[in-house]
């Protein structure tokens, strides 16, 4: 049996890769529809994103990758 996988959750990660200044910002961004995770406009904040899930806002890309 694997080991299950880290996930970090979307309005988090977008603080942690200074995509958003504060929680507040990141949740008005994905609320907005500014947000695609792996090529989708993403609504949820709470999104659970797994190591290899691309982001996109703001004309940037960010990878997520596991420790």
């Amino acid at each position: 049996m694997s080991e299950p996988q880290e996930t970090i959750c979307l309005d988090q990660f977008l603080k942690l890769c200074q995509a958003a200044a504060t929680g507040g910002h990141a949740k008005v961004m994905i609320q907005s529809g500014m947000v695609q995770v792996n090529g989708e406009v993403e609504l949820r904040r709470r999104r659970k994103l797994r190591d290899g899930d691309v982001v996109e806002c703001e004309g940037e890309t960010y990878v997520v990758q596991a420790d």
